[in-house]
């Protein structure tokens, strides 16, 4: 349900700033929907399901579409907008919408307890792994780049074009790109 909600809420977001929906954004849409539904599965009732599908298209669209310019990093698959902000915003709203009688803790979300301690842990659990990941992430690089001295960076031209075009030939996500 979150994932057929998420699909039809990217294909209504690009029908309305590019004037069509795609079959990449659709996939796309359909997949930030399965990334947020994972942590609640089981645990909310389908009404919640479509609003985590509907709420994580458009923040995950944002993500690509914006911050990815914004903040000029290169994300070739936009495995960072789809997975990373889907996967938290299905954190967050898992803290919102979890059924008590489903749980196993007997807590349930916000909105069906007036208790935060849920949403409390699903935000810790978030940062935890957002810390451990950006951690085991710079490890990894100093490592990689200690043992083949080299640099990390791709060329100024091949960044300048995009990875999408420089090593693949073809855009992702030609749309938002601005390469159509």
């Amino acid at each position: 349900v979150a994932s057929g909600a998420a699909l039809l809420t990217w294909m209504l977001i690009e029908w309305l700033k590019v004037g069509k929906p795609t079959l990449v954004g659709g996939c796309t849409g359909l997949v930030t929907g399965l990334v947020a539904i994972t942590p609640a599965a089981g645990f909310v009732e389908p009404w919640a399901a479509i609003l985590m599908g509907l709420a994580t298209a458009i923040a995950c669209f944002f993500a690509i579409s914006f911050w990815k310019k914004h903040f000029g990093y290169d994300d070739a698959l936009d495995a960072f907008g789809c997975h990373a902000v889907g996967g938290i915003v299905g954190g967050v709203l898992t803290g919102l919408f979890c059924i008590p009688q489903l749980s196993h803790t007997d807590k349930g979300g916000l909105f069906y307890t007036g208790d935060p301690s849920l949403l409390v842990s699903q935000v810790l659990g978030i940062v935890f792994t957002v810390v451990f990941v950006v951690i085991l992430a710079l490890a990894i690089g100093w490592i990689v780049k200690a043992l083949f001295k080299g640099d990390l960076r791709v060329s100024e031209s091949d960044e300048a074009i995009g990875l999408d075009i420089s090593e693949h030939g073809e855009s992702a996500y030609p749309a938002y790109g601005g390469l159509d």
